[in-house]
């Protein structure tokens, strides 16, 4: 099998599945994202890949069968993270979120593109309390759009990745092709952030507000007990540790009030360290500051993580 191996790319972002894929030998025919800054990320970093600007709902199947010129089931893999907020724990978890209804449209694309391989990645919280009635129905349609699923809980911190960060990865292979879905086994020990931050490149940190910065040496080292703050005010602010995997970068751990500490310093983790720790390479580039590096990575899938998923697929289903 030709080892570039083709991939559309929804819900895009600013590129942490495509960087993943591409370091397993394969090629993004098209990618899929609606915001402005993330289009803008991944243009600067993925010049030469073609990227759908707009809501996912109006690029029909014959539009995007035409952009990547190939015809129904000549795709490899369909990959998409639909937005996962209505999911998370960390937010309110309201079963009828609109955001819980974009994978029709991941499904509506799989339908007739037909590729060979999917692959869906959301947060761990689907499976949890009643949004488990959303997973079933999620689960049912994959299957209905013809295909054998698998859906495994898989941890990035033994992927590669310095980061303990917990994810729903379905993986689906077209009924034809007789071929039973799987995940890669762990294939790392956890990574410390001392071993990830080393020779990190030195950049400024960002400003915290005047009242954390009088209580940011009394935040504890994360595992070490509670947390320190008036009532909620503090509670994304967590003092990572050096001999352990960072703790899950999220979209929300970022501004003048709610941050990860540096293990120690005074001060909140870079941007240059954050991307360490989400395994993005150094020069990958960010637009318009701190706050929209956190929140690009913090809704991203680690290229690592991505890597391991792709090989895996790669090895195993596309290449029989």
């Amino acid at each position: 099998m030709n080892s570039q191996f083709k991939i559309v790319s929804t819900f895009s972002g600013c590129g942490g599945s495509s960087l993943g894929y591409q370091l397993a030998g394969g090629k993004i025919l098209l990618a899929v994202e609606w915001d402005n800054n993330a289009v803008e990320t991944y243009k600067l970093n993925f010049p030469d890949t073609p990227i759908y600007h707009g809501d996912i709902a109006k690029l029909s199947v014959e539009d995007c069968l035409e952009r990547i010129g190939l015809k129904p089931k000549e795709l490899d893999i369909l990959d998409g993270s639909p937005p996962c907020q209505g999911f998370s724990t960390a937010g309110k978890r309201e079963i009828s979120d609109p955001r819980n209804q974009l994978f029709r449209e991941y499904v509506r694309l799989l339908r007739g593109l037909q590729p060979k391989v999917f692959v869906m990645e959301n947060v761990s919280g689907m499976i949890k309390g009643k949004m488990k009635v959303i997973f079933a129905e999620i689960l049912r349609e994959l299957k209905a759009s013809g295909y054998q699923v698998k859906a495994r809980l898989m941890n990035a911190m033994y992927y590669g990745v310095p980061q303990s960060r917990q994810r729903m990865i379905f993986i689906g292979v077209r009924d034809d092709l007789r071929i039973e879905p799987s995940h890669p086994k762990p294939q790392t020990k956890p990574t410390t952030l001392r071993e990830a931050l080393a020779d990190c490149p030195i950049e400024d940190a960002p400003r915290l507000s005047p009242k954390l910065a009088l209580i940011i040496t009394k935040i504890p080292v994360w595992g070490d007990g509670g947390d320190v703050g008036d009532g909620k005010a503090y509670f994304s602010t967590k003092r990572l540790a050096w001999d352990m995997p960072s703790r899950t970068i999220c979209k929300g751990n970022v501004g003048s009030r709610a941050c990860y500490v540096h293990p120690d310093g005074k001060r909140a983790i870079t941007g240059a360290e954050i991307k360490r720790i989400a395994t993005f390479p150094d020069d990958f580039q960010f637009i318009r500051g701190y706050k929209m590096l956190v929140e690009r990575i913090g809704n991203s899938v680690p290229p690592l993580f991505m890597k391991a998923i792709a090989e895996h697929i790669r090895d195993n289903i596309l290449i029989r």
